[in-house]
């Protein structure tokens, strides 16, 4: 007896429609996006972070009455996770700078 094969069709083209358009998107967003890099000078600074958020603004960039204003902000978070007898080292770090300028064009 022969197996219908009508009916798995629509299955089929719904599979490879998805397929096709995830290898298409896959495609296009690595082509488009920066590998990266990892800085040292970044990562000794991560690690030198103190747990904790922070947030400053710096004395020699200070916003009073000069066109230049800057605020940094930090934060550490470090944690080790015990489950199912695996342990887990969760450390997260964040530095932002926001920098104001004045400019005269």
């Amino acid at each position: 007896m022969p197996l219908p094969l009508a009916p798995l069709l629509p299955i089929a083209l719904r599979i490879g429609m998805v397929a096709t358009t995830t290898f298409a998107l896959t495609r296009w967003v690595r082509a488009r996006t920066h590998p990266g890099r990892t800085d040292q000078r970044a990562e000794d600074a991560f690690d030198d972070l103190g747990e904790g958020v922070s947030l400053h603004r710096p004395a020699d960039r200070a916003a009073d009455g000069g066109a230049d204003s800057q605020t940094n902000a930090t934060a550490r978070l470090r944690r080790v996770i015990r489950f199912r007898g695996r342990t887990w080292e969760f450390d997260a770090g964040l530095m932002a700078r926001l920098r104001l300028r004045q400019r005269n064009e």
